[in-house]
This record gives C-alpha cells, sequence and structure tokens, in this order.
C-alpha cells in the first residue's frame, strides 16, 4: 500500500512521515530527552505507534529547523544594537550571576561539534554554616536558573547568552558575577555580555589547579601526608582569598609555570 499526503501538507509545512502534527511533537519532545533508541521503545510501548530511527531523526530535524528559525528571530530582536538600557540610577537590586561552559557533542550524521552551553540566574544569600570557616555566613546560592546552548563557536555562542540576558533582566542589575572555569573564551564572552561584572573563577577548577600544583611538589606516593597537608592548608588561603600566597610560595618552589594561572585569574 502506498503513502499519500494532503496537497496542502507542503504549504502548512508539514514533514511527509504519515504521523500528524500532535504525534510529531510528542515524538521530537520525547527525543529531546532519550536517545533515540530509548524514546522509539517508550513510543512503541505506551503510545502503541512504532517510529523508525531515520523517522525520528527526520521529524526532530524538521522541526529543529523551525525552532532554530525562531529562535534566531527573537535573537536579532534584541541585539546590542535595539536594546537601549536605562540610566545605572535606575539599576534593580536582585543579585545576577552567568555561568557558562563549552564542550564537544557528537551529532547524527554530522560528528563532533562544538556546543557552548550558558545560564543566567539569580543570586540568594542565605545564612549558614561556612563549611571553610565553621561559622554562621552569608551563602551564595543560585536560583531561578535559565538556559541557552549554542552548536557553534564563540561568536555564535555570544548573541544567545546576550538574549537570555536581555529576558532575565541580567543588563540593568546593580550586582552581577560571572563564575567560569577560567576559560579565556569565557572572558571575552563574558567582557561582551556584562562587562563590568565581577569575575570568578569557579571553586571547584581553582582547587582543581591547586592540587596539580601539591602533585607537582609533592609527587611521589610516600609524600603523600605531606601533598594532603599541603593542599589543605593553601585551600584554606585560597578560600579566604589570599591569592598572592599561593603565587609566592609557587615561585620560591621553583614553579613559576604553575604560578602564571594564578596570576592570570586573581
Amino acid at each position: 500500500m502506498g503513502k499519500a499526503f494532503f496537497p496542502l501538507d507542503e504549504q502548512l509545512g508539514l514533514p511527509r512521515s504519515g504521523f500528524s502534527p500532535a504525534f510529531a511533537k510528542q515524538m521530537v519532545w520525547l527525543s529531546g530527552l532519550l536517545p533515540f533508541e530509548q524514546s522509539i521503545e517508550v513510543m512503541a510501548r505506551i503510545g502503541q505507534r512504532f517510529v523508525s530511527q531515520s523517522t525520528t531523526w527526520r521529524m526532530v530535524k524538521h522541526y529543529g529547523e523551525q525552532l532554530q528559525a525562531v529562535v534566531e528571530h527573537q535573537r536579532g530582536q534584541v541585539n546590542v544594537e535595539r536594546i537601549q538600557l536605562p540610566d545605572a540610577r535606575h539599576d534593580h537590586k536582585q543579585r545576577k550571576g552567568v555561568s557558562m561552559d563549552g564542550g564537544m557533542v557528537n551529532i547524527r550524521g554530522e560528528g563532533w561539534r562544538e556546543m557552548k552551553v550558558g545560564t543566567v540566574f539569580d543570586v540568594e544569600l542565605r545564612l549558614e554554616r561556612n563549611p571553610q570557616t565553621h561559622e554562621l555566613d552569608k551563602i551564595a546560592h543560585g536560583v531561578n536558573v535559565h538556559y541557552t546552548a549554542v552548536l557553534g563557536t564563540k561568536a555564535d555562542f555570544t548573541p544567545a547568552l546576550w538574549a537570555l540576558a536581555v529576558e532575565h533582566d541580567l543588563p540593568t542589575a546593580h550586582k552581577r558575577s560571572v563564575v567560569a572555569d577560567g576559560a579565556l573564551w569565557i572572558w571575552d564572552v563574558a567582557e561582551d555580555v556584562c562587562p563590568d561584572a565581577q569575575q570568578v573563577v569557579d571553586w571547584y577548577h581553582a582547587t582543581e589547579h591547586l592540587y596539580k600544583a601539591a602533585l607537582a611538589l609533592y609527587p611521589n606516593e610516600s609524600d603523600l601526608p605531606k601533598r594532603h597537608r599541603w593542599f589543605k592548608t593553601y585551600q584554606h588561603h585560597l578560600y579566604m582569598g589570599h591569592v598572592e600566597t599561593i603565587i609566592s610560595v609557587l615561585h620560591k618552589r621553583h614553579l613559576p609555570h604553575l604560578a602564571t594561572y594564578w596570576l592570570w585569574h586573581r
């Protein structure tokens, strides 16, 4: 039995998949949550409909291209040239934060592609027991988190992050911060999106580099207790903001190449 299609399908932008737009919508949504193989199995068991991987891919591609066109149009409406920010005296008091990272993802039919992800969030201060000092302190938490992601370069990603920032009132926040792993491209994007924000290397990556220094100083397994003591001592200096102390000791111990990281990011 051959396939048929309604003459207005092409005019309405419907794919020739043999499935209704409502079903295709559910399938595309499910494919965004699960790998294709699993989404097909879920649809077969629960929806009682079998869809091949190739058909699923065509539906995702079709509706994905439509979504991308809409998103790019929306971003064009809030580019830097179109946005008129109010006077700084009218900035709101909600603390705002930005974070971003990049990596590689394997795209079906395309291979490995560069992906960049960004987030804009509110910063909420809560009175809690400080894990480092064991005293009550105001600890920052990211809440009301919103994301954007782009397959592409820094140039492709910056407008997407700017659009997200405008949507969630980042440019008009009185206090803003950028938290990231210290990659140079991130600071470049930060200068474009929120140039007067406080730039912060996140604790995880900062302590990771500190441990690399400890490992360089005490590389042998027999030195493990000394390595651990050195790391804990200078982790406390790091937490208290005494980066110059770390830089000084690394120079004294003839590890200037490791001191460079702290010089750049202090």
